[in-house]
């Protein structure tokens, strides 16, 4: 069976990190020998220096030179021999200018010319080298010889054996090589304990399966439809997906930089900080409605996911609108079934007369209302919406009407926006003066153009809101009412204040002169400029708060 390349990352860590410090250790000792080659080599050559230098120096040498013949029993080669004895040399050789021995190994070879060049030492200079000569391989030095006066009269040449060199660099590998597997065993036990450890973390998996689990992960954040965001644990966005990005309306390069620093100061900043905690929180994003859960990570980051309910809201809201129509329509229908009786009455009493005037003036006073809201709000959607309202308000004994102030030109760019702040407004209006709490219950309504700026004010009679609750009331989630079984309640207003924002403007509640309260929000410059795109339809009628 062959043995092949093992799959797991920590057998592959284990082999990859004992062949590097394997590998490392062969080039530190080579790195080390090395020099430690060329230190023995100097060594030995600056050895057979110092002998050469104080064979050179002995006067009996220079004097046998001069006064004597080249034989093997001279002074000159039995000078040489006690010298070479007593220092371990290879060899001790005098020369003469000519190049001819006086001294050597063997005493044969006195009389002959030396087999190397002996140019550079008789003229003066001293020569290092290792070389093979008659006597073998040997670390070598010549020096010049000179008389009494100072003259080069020869030369000594002194060798050391080089085969001692290798034997002290031979004998300096086993105390390496122990030093060396000390470091590797140690390294290996090293490299183990790293292997073991990443083993737990992968789980055993290969590094097949990890790029494999990588390549599906990303696939998997961003095919969802479900936004995820990551953080770490200071704060930093360390992960967006396609969704998240796009529902959290995130400009690119959001990941690496903090969470205050790609999202503006609201809720859903502090939702997804772990500020607000809680199971399925709402939050308003650029007019999305948001249902966020966060979960914390062991490295004491946070994984959030988004889900987009915008569309389940504006279906919930359309059945508000809807409920709200049916209302109206049943109040109209029991009205106009008490006009028919009455109308029914004058004919049996034989007052025609009376009962073409009495339907006259049910007409005229229901085209006046109609025409009033026609001619002093010219935007269509707009002035449907407040008839639609005065009837759901009248059905309530609740009064509504525009204030003398009210006039809203044709033009605006987009008024669906207008419609859902007005919408969601009398909504509010309505279920405060509606309970029977004030004796003659109003709703009056004022909206007007003024330097490019829309604003629309919507009041009442009602209980009025306590100051410590005005910016609590535009919160996700804030209400006072119990919310029915197809959605929850309190982003009514939420959503009316993230609309007011996407276009510069404001949301803010006062206190009503003689009891209620003021809602005003402001448009500006929705006259003269495009709306930013709105992603999902607006809905006529806003959640009650």
């Amino acid at each position: 069976m062959r043995i092949g390349w093992p799959r797991q990352v920590f057998a592959q860590v284990l082999i990859a990190q004992l062949l590097i410090t394997t590998g490392v250790l062969l080039l530190l000792t080579g790195l080390f020998l090395q020099p430690l080659r060329t230190q023995l080599d100097d060594q030995a050559e600056h050895q057979a220096l110092a002998v050469a230098q104080t064979t050179a120096a002995d006067p009996q040498i220079a004097e046998g030179l001069l006064t004597t013949r080249a034989e093997p029993g001279g002074p000159v080669q039995r000078q040489a021999e006690r010298t070479r004895r007593a220092t371990g040399a290879l060899y001790v050789v005098v020369m003469d200018r000519r190049g001819i021995r006086w001294s050597h190994t063997d005493a044969r070879e006195v009389g002959h010319r030396v087999s190397t060049d002996p140019s550079i030492p008789l003229h003066g200079h001293v020569v290092l080298q290792v070389d093979r000569g008659t006597l073998g391989r040997s670390a070598r030095a010549k020096v010049p010889l000179r008389d009494a006066t100072g003259e080069v009269i020869g030369a000594v040449s002194v060798g050391i054996a080089y085969s001692g060199v290798q034997d002290r660099l031979l004998s300096a590998l086993p105390g390496l090589l122990r030093y060396a597997g000390t470091a590797l065993a140690v390294g290996a036990c090293a490299a183990f304990l790293v292997a073991r450890t990443l083993r737990k973390r992968t789980h055993g998996v290969s590094v097949a399966d990890i790029s494999a689990l990588l390549c599906e992960r990303e696939a998997m954040l961003h095919a969802v439809r479900e936004g995820v965001i990551a953080l770490d644990g200071r704060g930093r966005v360390r992960l967006v997906n396609d969704e998240a990005a796009r529902l959290l309306a995130l400009e690119d390069g959001a990941e690496g930089r903090g969470l205050d620093e790609v999202l503006p100061p609201g809720r859903s900043r502090d939702v997804i900080a772990g500020e607000v905690t809680g199971r399925d929180l709402l939050t308003v994003r650029e007019n999305r409605v948001l249902i966020a859960n966060r979960m914390p990570t062991p490295d004491g980051g946070a994984v959030v996911t988004l889900r987009d309910r915008t569309e389940v809201e504006l279906l919930g809201r359309e059945l508000d609108s809807i409920k709200g129509l049916l209302d109206a329509l049943r109040a109209q229908d029991h009205e106009h079934a008490n006009r028919l009786h009455t109308v029914l009455g004058f004919l049996e009493l034989d007052l025609t007369e009376r009962a073409r005037s009495y339907v006259a003036g049910l007409t005229r006073a229901r085209r006046a209302c109609a025409e009033e809201f026609a001619e002093r709000v010219r935007m269509p959607m707009v002035s449907a919406l407040l008839v639609g309202k005065s009837a759901i308000a009248s059905e309530r004994g609740v009064t509504l009407r525009l204030s003398d102030r009210t006039h809203l030109p044709t033009g605006l760019i987009d008024a669906r926006d207008v419609v859902t702040v007005l919408g969601n407004l009398i909504d509010n209006a309505l279920d405060v003066v509606g309970g029977g709490r004030a004796a003659r219950p109003v709703v009056e309504v004022e909206a007007f153009v003024e330097r490019d700026t829309v604003v629309v004010r919507v009041s009442d009679n009602g209980p009025g809101v306590p100051v410590e609750l005005r910016d609590t009331i535009f919160q996700e989630g804030w209400s006072t009412k119990e919310s029915p079984a197809h959605r929850g309640r309190g982003l009514g207003l939420a959503m009316v204040r993230s609309l007011a924002e996407r276009y510069g403007g404001t949301a803010r509640i006062a206190a009503r002169a003689g009891g209620g309260a003021v809602f005003t929000v402001t448009f500006p410059d929705i006259v003269s400029r495009p709306a930013p795109a709105t992603p999902y339809p607006s809905v006529l009628a806003g959640e009650p708060s």
